[in-house]
């Protein structure tokens, strides 16, 4: 059995009176893309940031391709690949120039030029970084970090900021790399690009793991109902005619959630009872479908709806 290419054990980091992490224990497989998840302040930069060697834990074990991300640090570097949120990049580099002096630190690297290419930063290739819009800023910290062909790759916030043409072309070269052997732990806040992209997700709430497992896993398969209609519906009448166990909530306004429960979420008499009641309301829907219950669904179960400051 191969050595999972990250594996946490009992983490914990404190800075001051907060736990930033608290006690985590979780692991990302080989070639495999592991998203990590959590609202802001939930410790996933800090854990990160330990797994590249760039903090050191006050208590228990990370093992990055089976090294000490801090004592081996020489060894791991030619193997890992680190994509940060923001910044790194000297702001006078040019992009084709900061490529190639990257990528002559290497034994064999890829192509800078193809690289360039790829992520659509052929225009830019002499402009500062400084003068490259946030989005190109983005793409060229990506490149920056496959450039040494890694073996593990850790990206922060990969797509944010890119258009959505950017942010398909990075989900596919994500992919690519995957396909290829290369191990990706990745952090987001785009629940759709953790869904998309992973192969096993980790939930951290407080600097510790609340869920984990595969996309399909987390939210069970469920579907459940989903109208638009006016705000503000009192939906403590249709509660009476759904089955015990159901729920419904109103989130964000005028949008409601109707799940029915492990057995009855895609019934036909889920339907009908919702349909009866919006009829007697008179509530006019815009829209009324079936859809699978989402990693975002389950994200907010878990961390809750309040804004984390």
């Amino acid at each position: 059995m191969s050595v999972p290419a990250v594996e946490i054990t009992g983490l914990a980091k404190r800075y001051g009176p907060v736990a930033a992490v608290d006690g985590l224990t979780l692991a990302a497989p080989r070639r495999e893309v592991t998203a990590l998840l959590g609202p802001n302040g939930a410790g996933k930069t800090t854990t990160v940031e330990i797994c590249e060697g760039y903090r050191r834990p006050d208590a228990g074990q990370v093992r990055v391709l089976g090294l000490d991300p801090v004592r081996d640090a020489r060894a791991l570097r030619p193997q890992v690949g680190v994509m940060p949120q923001s910044g790194g990049i000297p702001p006078a580099a040019r992009p084709a120039e900061y490529l190639r002096l990257l990528a002559s630190f290497y034994r064999s690297p890829a192509d800078p030029a193809a690289l360039l290419d790829r992520l659509g930063l052929v225009g830019c290739v002499r402009t500062p970084v400084r003068r490259l819009s946030g989005g190109q800023q983005q793409r060229l910290s990506l490149a920056a970090a496959i450039v040494g062909r890694p073996e593990l790759l850790f990206l922060d916030e990969p797509t944010a900021g890119l258009d959505p043409q950017a942010r398909h072309a990075t989900w596919d070269l994500i992919a690519e790399l995957r396909g290829v052997g290369v191990s990706v732990v990745l952090t987001t806040h785009l629940m759709d690009e953790a869904e998309r992209l992973a192969d096993s997700v980790a939930i951290i709430d407080h600097g510790r793991l609340v869920a984990a497992g595969t996309p399909t896993s987390l939210t069970g398969g469920r579907q459940q109902l989903r109208l638009r209609a006016r705000p503000g519906l009192d939906l403590s009448g249709l509660l009476t005619a759904l089955p015990a166990g159901a729920a419904a909530s109103e989130s964000p306004a005028g949008n409601y959630l109707i799940d029915g429960g492990e057995d009855a979420a895609g019934s036909p008499e889920l339907l009908g009872a919702v349909a009866a009641w919006c009829t007697a309301q008179q509530v006019r829907t815009d829209d009324l479908r079936l859809a699978s219950r989402t990693l975002e669904d389950v994200f907010l179960e878990l961390t809750g709806r309040e804004l984390r400051p």
